[in-house]
């Protein structure tokens, strides 16, 4: 009699190697698209960046780019997304020995991310060259930007000091979210009187909560 057939669902599973390495596979493409996106928005306007161009750079075809990121305005709101984690973590270690009060803490993470993004070359490109192109993701279409940077706020503020009520806790949040982005979009002053600006506007939300 022959011998059973090999089973050919289980041939399909991945090993627990196998699924590791095609999972750091995708990060890597993903990380290395938003890569050539990052190099192609320095180079010029967005609007003039073709995905064939960035795929090409990015070692991958251009079905690839589509599958991973479905449309040139996700890729450009991904990149901004980048970007808006990197200042997050950056803000996250500003705060340490500088929280206090939430003011005070509001006030630390304000300066690095106002220096930062003087610093930072992407958003100097965008700001000062770019017309039309990717601004409108750090503003109009920047909702997930600034929701992620506003929620991010929110658990800090939560956290460190739970007796603010929740309510207060958002507005404080969306507030500064708001200030901090128009002054990237729009720099009034300098980063620490900037920063002392909203940090006032801060102690007057939580007047109270922290008796």
């Amino acid at each position: 009699m022959p011998g059973p057939e090999p089973d050919r669902f289980h041939s399909d599973v991945l090993t627990p190697k196998e699924w590791m390495t095609k999972t750091v596979t995708m990060v890597t493409t993903r990380e290395a698209l938003l890569d050539a996106a990052y190099d192609a928005a320095l180079a010029g306007d967005w609007d003039r960046v073709r995905m064939v161009d960035v795929a090409r750079a990015g070692g991958v075809s251009r079905q690839t780019l589509y599958y991973e990121f479905g449309s040139k305005e996700a890729l450009a709101e991904a990149l901004a997304l980048r970007e808006a984690v990197r200042w997050m973590a950056g803000a996250d270690t500003a705060i340490v020995g500088h929280d206090g009060t939430p003011s005070e803490a509001v006030a630390a993470g304000t300066v690095w991310t106002l220096e930062e993004a003087a610093r930072n070359p992407l958003l100097k490109a965008v700001l000062t060259e770019d017309e039309g192109g990717l601004l409108p993701y750090l503003t109009t279409r920047g909702s997930s930007l600034q929701t992620a940077a506003r929620e991010h706020l929110a658990e800090h503020l939560a956290a460190r000091w739970p007796q603010i009520p929740a309510e207060r806790v958002a507005l404080v949040a969306d507030t500064v979210t708001r200030l901090t982005f128009s002054h990237l979009v729009l720099p009034g002053g300098r980063p620490e009187q900037v920063a002392h600006d909203i940090a006032v506007l801060v102690d007057s939300l939580v007047e109270g909560a922290l008796a």
